[in-house]
């Protein structure tokens, strides 16, 4: 069995995270395929909100270590104020001391034949850098998002520091892997020298979580129930045309309007939602609702009489993991989105054909009268797109990877 040390922020007993599913489900199915993970992480003190609810699927036996951690927001701010240094790249930056401590005392003590680190924290990257080059160990760099960005971050220091850490972990890491198939043929355009070392590793759902996420009774008695499940970011997944769009049928098609209730499970911007569910008389076809645990949340997402996805055109690198689990669910799709980026290809490629741009009110309101008419007129995916999307198979091809490493370490 090889073993690969795998560095990642997101992981149980971190709540709220759609991130911690990728490393989760890579650390249970790698065994399978010859390859024993053991897990780099922050403290849990670094995490703003705890849950125990998926610590269970850690898999008995797979070595966990919890390097000291803080999150400097909260643990080093003086009257909400704390030095800029301590927060670049981000607000854990102290987790690359004590992951690197911990982390080469490891490599020290036992063999080990590859890293992998996963960002959207970008101290993730930082850490797999310094513990490849101590070690001399081939790397894998996983971008669940794109990194550096010309508008993002904002503060153009930390901008700086992304771009940074971004190209030396794409000309050092052996592999460079991405979960869209545009983010990656961007990079291969950025990185011209790297781009037979960018890989796609998509995300996907986990078959067995859903063992007992049989579809239940309705979510809402007599109006059908479109479910978003998870944050709604004020503008990566701006709701504001959904709003309008709702309250254009509560004036123009009243008994539409009548059979709709649109439920945001956990959006986080909570207050964002009331003002626009005010602002356009919609109240009484919005339901927003408090976070529940992951197999909850899934339970729901079978018992939806449809499943929204939200993207705006500024995220079409970008497909969210949700998306998947949404397919596994067995539901119709709605997907509001730029009917360009990948996550409208994507679901056209799995047979949905249910879009609308997320920015076009009048666009949404007519996806929503022809669904309320006909739930399944292109909303399904097909069975083929949902089989390949698992995560058993996507952790196939990481393994794939990985032994790629191995092997061309046994030939040095």
């Amino acid at each position: 069995m090889k073993r690969v040390l795998m560095i990642a922020y997101h992981f149980p007993p971190l709540a709220g995270s759609s991130g911690i599913q990728r490393t989760l489900r890579f650390v249970r199915y790698l065994p399978e395929y010859g390859w024993e993970p053991v897990v780099l992480t922050a403290h849990e003190r670094a995490y703003a909100e705890t849950s125990d609810d998926q610590l269970k699927d850690v898999p008995e036996g797979v070595r966990v270590i919890r390097a000291p951690a803080w999150d400097t927001s909260r643990h080093f701010a003086v009257g909400g104020r704390y030095p800029r240094f301590l927060s670049l790249p981000d607000r854990w930056v102290s987790w690359w001391l004590g992951g690197v401590w911990c982390g080469s005392r490891l490599l020290r003590q036992s063999k080990f034949d590859a890293i992998w680190s996963t960002y959207p924290i970008a101290t993730a990257h930082m850490l797999g850098a310094s513990l490849a080059a101590r070690s001399g160990l081939p790397w894998i760099a996983d971008f669940r998002d794109p990194m550096a960005q010309p508008d993002y971050p904002v503060d153009k220091e930390k901008r700086k520091r992304f771009f940074a850490i971004e190209r030396r972990a794409v000309n050092s890491a052996t592999f460079s892997t991405f979960t869209t198939p545009s983010a990656a043929e961007t990079y291969r355009v950025r990185y011209p020298d790297r781009a037979a070392s960018i890989r796609l590793l998509e995300n996907g759902y986990d078959e067995e979580t859903f063992a007992d996420a049989a579809k239940g009774e309705a979510l809402s008695a007599g109006r059908l129930t479109l479910l978003h499940s998870g944050i709604v970011y004020p503008v990566e997944r701006d709701p504001s045309s959904l709003f309008r769009a709702l309250g254009y049928l509560r004036r123009s098609e009243p008994e539409i309007y009548r059979r709709i209730n649109v439920r945001f499970r956990a959006p986080v911007h909570e207050d964002l939602l009331r003002r626009l569910a005010a602002e356009n008389n919609v109240d009484d076809a919005v339901e927003i609702m408090p976070p529940i645990d992951y197999r909850s949340a899934l339970q729901e997402m079978c018992s939806a009489d449809a499943l929204l996805v939200l993207q705006a055109a500024n995220c079409n690198e970008q497909i969210p993991a949700k998306l998947y689990e949404y397919m596994r669910a067995g539901r119709p799709v709605l997907v509001l989105s730029d009917p360009s980026g990948d996550t409208a290809t994507a679901s056209r490629m799995a047979g949905i054909g249910a879009i609308a741009r997320l920015d076009d009110a009048a666009e949404i309101a007519d996806r929503l009268i022809r669904f309320v008419r006909n739930p399944n007129e292109d909303t399904l995916p097909n069975t083929h797109a949902v089989r390949a999307a698992s995560r058993r198979e996507r952790t196939q091809r990481l393994a794939g990877l990985l032994d790629s490493l191995a092997g061309a370490q046994r030939c040095e």
